[in-house]
């Protein structure tokens, strides 16, 4: 194995705990769990540098995403750069199926540090590709989704089974996933194959020195309130939120409800939660608690966009919301949500629709052919944003203090980041700073109005969009429901029969009562009468007011005439002090963003515990710059609770961890589940020349895995059935269990979208071609209920189910494939023991001619099986053809063309008299004989 000298390595780590973590991995093999934010990349890019400049080693980085790899291989560039280290070479991705064995072979003698996929990585493992025992090292990033049944977790195993000498370094930022379940941290210990777990929260001494002890940042925490319009739609949806939550309860009981809670209810992962609790019985649930579970997720989603939509959007959506929740056109089923019957529903829309406007919006107009809809009385209200006036006062005053401090004493620069949860908010914000000095057209003499920023240009804007999609939208629903109503219409006619001409259609009815030609007026819903005449010349009016100003015209406009003379007068390089930097969060590639920027002024739109750690880490990493940071939230809203829940939560996670760390059993030898190297004594012929003796084999059991079929968890179990699992690129199924059995694999998803597009057909039919026992394998979830019905549309208005259809398509799956046996498994657990029942008394599978049938046609199976399915489906529908002449002429007939081309006395020799002469009538007969010419 490489050597694991270490080079005197330069290290960015200039934070006390950093420093402590870094030595502690450099002495022991260890799991580290980070609070979020406190900079795990730096500390494993400072661990992956101290063994590239060492050279001559091979390390593994497994779990890394995209961004991930884009971070640490631009950081070791810079580490390898500043230390000038002359046998660091980098990081080296083989993250496609495109790069060649060859390629890959090559790379990874050279050594070096390597970040594979782990499907990848998996197959180079036990084909021999990479030979675990010349790899130094493997470094796992995000450890919490090292499962059992996961890849990382087969990785691990056979790096260990075979290379107990390197060292195995595991990192993750979330706590959580380690506190659910029976003595979680120690399951996680054992599938990471580690036996010293590392903890450090927020609070821990070495962290709090560290972040505390040095010059803090300025933070300016601002409790923004929210409108008593955005109050009332808040506690209105808690409300409904409740009320759901208190119907589950009833229906489900005998279930762990101690997370139902509506504080649990803030938190992203609640719907996850709950249905990962009702999946085991999911098909026993009412159909009333499934449309409550999904309620769950629309009005935690209603929640979120209160306070990050403006009040335009947030109506638009609730709109859209309502539109989805009635019943489809012409069904007389209801299937409406039972929160939209509460009280409280109705305080949503009504308030909702009171932030953007006062009045009545007739669909009977919006459905009208002019190009603008607007109703009459229509009174904007336009409530705006809270936050938008705060953070223009703190623009302001950021203003101010650059006039006053126009050169920074540090080196930070006096760029303003704000930073964002999402890119929607972002682009929100981002036009409010554009616009929000422009005004109306009707308030532009006002030159105090002028002087202060408003939302005014843009909600009139936006509420101009909202009516031309207002209009838009009611007709698409006006046009669908009409055609329903016609086709449900002609329906009744074609069954009365009479009646055709009794009423006018629906449309017809609408148009002349809504905007006929002939009508002259139009009555309101409160009963006064407005002519048409006076209708148009309001919309006029209000359309009018509500035209883009001259410089929106202008932005719209093309140019005509640019003749790119005189550049470098009109265009240069913006001034990094004159920046406003929008950008959303984005986990540790936050830190790149403040790295680069060197902000003066940090604006938190939302709260972001993580990032007010990245902030600590980099003001204390920096001593020579100062950070002035605003810390933004809606005070009394699901914003603050959410933050603070989140906070508590990650607390109390550290502090069941850190208890069960003291309570966990010491493991003498982490190696220990391995399996042991001892000889498979395996019965495979019972019966010897009638002697009755057993013979026996050390040979280990063997299984052929297509490669494609690695994304799975089945290849990992039966790894730890101690099965062989040999990676082949097979044409013909996806486990080759014996010489004579071939398994396709299929979950029901998969069972569906074969089914639907024909694969499946053609997948057994090959098969059949060349193994004695084709079987077709449908594999469930293990969570889940081991049924077909949670596949099936329950909510459809007619109540028909895809179940029935998908059975009914596996039995005519049956009647094509007689020959064919179909396993049904609860689980991939269940899956690898039945594995291990059909090896029993059986001989091992060959590779090599596994991966050679389906390319060679010279290794068909027997005549009979030489046949393709379309033929001898084919010769069925010839008359009087049953399943023994169909194998008497698969046999004796060389081709179809063969038997149209016999005589009759050849047919008839061949098959009997009378089926010969049937078959025989059937290819000679003249097709002019039925065909009558058209008359001209």
């Amino acid at each position: 194995m490489p050597s694991d000298a270490q080079a005197p390595v330069k290290l960015s780590l200039p934070l006390e705990f950093q420093q402590d973590i870094f030595k502690e991995l450099r002495e022991d093999d260890e799991l580290v769990i980070l609070a979020r934010g406190l900079g795990i990349l730096r500390i494993v890019t400072n661990l992956l540098h101290s063994y590239d400049a060492a050279g001559n080693n091979l390390i593994i980085l497994v779990g890394a995403d995209e961004r991930e790899n884009v971070w640490i291989g631009e950081a070791l560039a810079e580490h390898a750069a500043v230390s000038q280290a002359a046998k660091a070479r980098g990081l080296s991705l083989v993250n496609t199926d495109l790069m060649s064995v060859g390629t890959r072979e090559k790379m990874y003698a050279q050594g070096g540090i390597f970040s594979i996929t782990s499907r990848i990585l998996i197959v180079d493992l036990l084909s021999g590709l990479l030979n675990p025992e010349t790899v130094t090292g493997v470094v796992v990033l995000h450890a919490e989704k090292v499962v059992a049944t996961s890849l990382e977790a087969f990785i691990l195993r056979i790096y260990r089974q075979k290379n107990k000498a390197g060292f195995l370094k595991a990192f993750s930022d979330s706590p959580e996933p380690f506190t659910t379940g029976f003595a979680p941290l120690a399951n996680m210990m054992k599938n990471l194959f580690l036996s010293k777990p590392a903890l450090y929260p927020r609070y821990h001494v070495a962290v709090a020195n560290s972040l505390e002890g040095r010059k803090k940042a300025e933070v300016i925490e601002l409790e923004v309130p929210m409108t008593e319009a955005m109050r009332d739609i808040q506690n209105a949806v808690l409300e409904c939120v409740e009320a759901s939550i208190s119907e589950l309860r009833k229906s489900n009981t005998g279930i762990e409800m101690e997370d139902w809670t509506l504080e649990s209810a803030l938190h992203r992962n609640f719907d996850t939660i709950i249905r990962r609790q009702l999946d085991p019985v999911w098909h026993r649930t009412t159909f009333k608690t499934r449309q409550v579970v999904r309620d769950l997720t629309l009005l935690r989603t209603i929640l979120h966009a209160l306070l990050t939509y403006d009040a335009v959007d947030f109506n638009r959506y609730l709109d859209t919301v309502l539109a989805a929740s009635q019943p489809p056109p012409g069904s007389t089923k209801q299937n409406q949500s039972p929160w939209l019957f509460l009280d409280a529903a109705d305080t949503i829309f009504t308030i909702a629709k009171q932030r953007v406007y006062k009045g009545k919006v007739s669909n009977a107009d919006l459905v009208r052919s002019s190009n603008d809809a607007v109703v009459d009385s229509l009174e904007p209200v336009l409530e705006e944003q809270p936050k938008w006036t705060q953070l223009a006062e703190i623009l302001q005053e950021i203003e101010q203090d650059a006039y006053l401090n126009p050169t920074p004493q540090d080196s930070s620069n006096g760029a303003i980041l704000i930073m964002c949860g999402d890119q929607s908010t972002c682009r929100q914000i981002r036009e409010y700073l554009q616009i929000m000095y422009v005004v109306p057209q009707s308030e532009q003499d006002d030159e105090e109005t002028a002087k202060e920023p408003s939302a005014k240009f843009l909600m009139r804007r936006k509420l101009r969009n909202y009516l031309t999609w207002k209009r838009d939208f009611t007709n698409f629903s006006a046009a669908l429901f009409s055609e329903n109503q016609k086709a449900i219409n002609t329906s009744t006619e074609n069954k009365v029969g009479s009646g055709r001409t009794s009423k006018p259609p629906p449309n017809k009815r609408r148009r002349m009562r809504g905007g006929g030609v002939g009508t002259a007026t139009t009555r309101t819903e409160i009963g006064a009468v407005r002519t048409a005449g006076d209708r148009d010349a309001h919309i006029a009016s209000l359309m009018a007011e509500l035209q883009p100003s001259e410089l929106e015209a202008m932005q719209k406009g093309e140019v005509g005439f640019d003749p790119l003379e005189n550049m470098e007068d009109y265009y240069e390089l913006f001034n990094i002090n004159d920046l406003i930097v929008v950008h959303p969060y984005d986990g540790d590639l936050d830190e790149h963003v403040l790295e680069e920027t060197k902000p003066r002024y940090v604006i938190m739109y939302e709260p972001d515990s993580a990032f007010i750690r990245r902030i600590e880490v980099y003001r204390s990493s920096h001593t020579d710059r100062t950070v002035k940071v605003f810390f933004m939230y809606y005070g009394g809203s699901v914003e603050e609770q959410r933050y603070l829940s989140g906070v508590r939560r990650e607390k109390d996670c550290f502090t069941r961890l850190i208890k069960e760390r003291g309570n966990m059993a010491m493991t003498i030898n982490p190696n220990a589940n391995l399996a042991p190297e001892e000889s498979f004594l395996r019965t495979i012929n019972t019966r010897i020349a009638g002697g009755g003796r057993l013979a026996a084999t050390t040979q280990p059991p063997r299984v052929i895995v297509d490669v494609r079929e690695f994304r799975s968890s089945l290849p990992s179990l039966l790894h730890g059935k101690s099965i062989v699992v040999v990676p082949c690129m097979l044409t013909v199924g996806d486990y080759v269990v014996t010489p004579e059995i071939c398994v396709e694999r299929k979950s029901v998803r998969d069972l569906i979208g074969s089914f639907s597009n024909g694969r499946l057909f053609n997948q057994v039919e090959s098969m059949m071609e060349h193994y004695k026992s084709p079987m077709l394998l449908i594999e469930f979830d293990a969570g889940k209920s081991f049924t077909l019905e949670p596949f099936s549309d329950l909510s459809a208005p007619s109540g028909l189910s895809n179940a029935p259809d998908l059975q009914s398509k596996l039995v005519m799956l049956t009647l094509a494939f007689p020959r064919l046996k179909i396993i049904w498994s609860s689980s991939p657990y269940q899956t690898s023991e039945i594995f291990l029942e059909l090896k029993k008394q059986a001989e091992e599978p060959n590779p090599l001619r596994a991966v050679q049938l389906g390319l060679d046609p010279s290794m068909a199976g027997d005549s009979m099986r030489s046949f393709s399915q379309v033929t001898q489906d084919m010769l069925r529908a010839l008359p009087g053809v049953t399943e023994s002449i169909l194998t008497t002429l698969t046999l004796e007939v060389g081709s179809m063309i063969e038997l149209a081309n016999m005589e009759e006395k050849e047919v008839c020799a061949l098959i009997g008299t009378d089926v010969g002469r049937r078959v025989y009538r059937f290819f000679n007969r003249s097709v002019y004989e039925d065909f009558t010419m058209p008359v001209l």
